[in-house]
């Protein structure tokens, strides 16, 4: 063959072998963080520390999803376990985690009724002495986290299932007025990470959430920093499918901030049978869908991937198989389901 045809030859077959490249590796399935954000959105998973010593989990958590929540490592009595002496090592084991997998991180939680160390409930304050302790501890933390966190749940779980204020320690002492000041300071510190109210059963229009959507309406009027309404999504089948979730997204997107499904769990009465993985399949997918029918629902976090490390059977006795992957780590309809929604 002549040295040109040659040449022709060798550069036909290299271009051959790079065309071929691309399909090849299509034979990977795309992750769910992968078609996640072909929409503009993120799917990640909450993961907590205790798990970090299970190699097969982190190797799902690292490579399926794009977004991770510390499920405790961020909470007050985990941070300031005494006053004014702050501990950051079980959050930065997560903040390590997500940053050599590339995952984008949301902070929970600055300000919550419950798991706050001893030394802050069992004693009484005055209006301007727990300002003072509260102001310094969301400073303290987002300080140390600003540039690597992009929401803050400031305020977890601040009204009751009527819509009432919960009497909290915060809003018995400061009033209801301790919210704002909560974003305030946090946007203080960090101005560009996006800022959220979350709460649970808030998933379709009812008291609970009406009283966000008042609120979140008068704080923007007020000119007071919030970006985001979290929605936790913690259903169960027993009690039937939120079936205005999508347009109580939206309402909230309407409102100018942000919608996050932030700790989305499915569970059921023991045991699960085909017919209730089946039924959870089409929730999953149905609150997916939601989500990606508002084009201000940034994204979905389940709380915690795999049942093997689910928080629901402790909690609710009898119940539990909540969430898309088994105790063994293997996908259940779920995963599946969620799967097609965001077109794998």
């Amino acid at each position: 063959m002549p040295r040109h045809l040659i040449a022709l030859s060798a550069v036909a077959c290299l271009a051959a072998g790079l065309a071929a490249a691309p399909a090849s590796a299509e034979h990977r399935p795309r992750t769910l963080a992968e078609l996640a954000k072909k929409h503009h959105k993120y799917f990640g998973s909450a993961t907590d520390n205790p798990e970090f010593t299970d190699a097969a989990y982190l190797k799902l958590l690292g490579s399926e999803f794009g977004q991770t929540t510390p499920g405790n490592a961020m909470k007050w009595e985990t941070t300031e376990p005494r006053r004014g002496v702050f501990d950051f090592t079980a959050a930065e084991e997560v903040m390590t985690f997500a940053k050599d997998h590339h995952q984008k991180v949301r902070g929970h939680t600055l300000v919550w009724h419950n798991q706050l160390p001893a030394w802050l409930t069992e004693r009484s304050w005055t209006a301007e002495e727990l300002r003072a302790v509260l102001k310094n501890h969301i400073q303290t933390e987002v300080r140390h986290f600003k540039g690597r966190v992009i929401h803050w749940d400031v305020v977890n779980e601040a009204f009751n299932e009527d819509g009432t204020y919960r009497e909290s320690l915060f809003y018995k002492t400061l009033g209801p007025g301790y919210i704002a000041d909560a974003l305030r300071w946090a946007h203080e510190i960090d101005p560009h990470a996006k800022l959220y109210l979350n709460d649970y059963n808030v998933d379709g229009i009812g008291p609970k959430s009406d009283a966000y959507h008042a609120l979140i309406k008068q704080l923007k009027a007020d000119g007071v920093p919030v970006d985001g309404f979290g929605i936790q999504g913690h259903l169960a089948l027993q009690y039937g499918f939120p079936a205005d979730v999508r347009q109580n997204m939206q309402r909230f997107a309407d409102l100018g901030v942000e919608v996050a499904v932030t700790e989305l769990d499915i569970r059921m009465n023991l045991p699960a049978t085909p017919e209730k993985l089946a039924t959870q399949a089409t929730w999953y997918a149905d609150y997916v869908k939601a989500c990606l029918a508002v084009r201000k629902c940034v994204g979905v976090t389940i709380w915690d991937y795999t049942d093997k490390y689910s928080w629901i059977p402790a909690v609710f006795p009898g119940e539990g198989a909540a969430l898309p992957y088994d105790e063994n780590l293997a996908p259940k309809p779920a995963y599946d389901a969620i799967r097609k929604v965001l077109g794998g």
